[in-house]
């Protein structure tokens, strides 16, 4: 398979897997809000509501992403450097022993922050199917 067609099969799948992660991330923003409240930037307020919220957005953009409407891409894209603040806090914060498990290992909090960049790029790969105007 020549490099053209790999790049092309990566295109296709990266807004797929996207769209899973968004859906399984999105779920336990409501099953354990908790594990995301420790990572948020202390200046906002209301951490609960926006757990809640970006969950529920995390949840309509892996939907969209998976079902390939037009607005998912950039949605997605927008939502992950909303986020970014969240994950560099959670890096300057990792090895204190406030951070969730697996969250206070400070390999894995620094390996997230640069993760962003792949993602928002599996984002902007989303494009509707052809002949679609969603």
């Amino acid at each position: 398979m020549t490099m053209g067609k790999r790049l092309e099969r990566l295109r296709g799948a990266a807004p797929i897997a996207l769209g899973g992660l968004f859906l399984g991330s999105g779920v336990l923003h409501f099953a354990a809000p908790r594990t995301f409240e420790s990572i948020m930037p202390r200046r906002l307020p209301a951490h609960r509501a926006f757990v809640y919220g970006s969950g529920a957005v995390e949840l309509a953009c892996g939907v969209g992403l998976l079902t390939r409407r037009r607005w998912a891409g950039p949605a997605s894209a927008a939502l992950l450097l909303a986020v970014w603040p969240a994950n560099v806090r959670m890096a300057l914060d990792s090895g204190s022993g406030r951070l969730p498990s697996v969250a206070d290992n400070k390999v894995v909090a620094w390996g997230r922050v640069p993760l962003q960049i792949p993602l928002i790029w599996a984002a902007l790969q989303s494009r509707p199917r052809s002949g679609s105007s969603a």
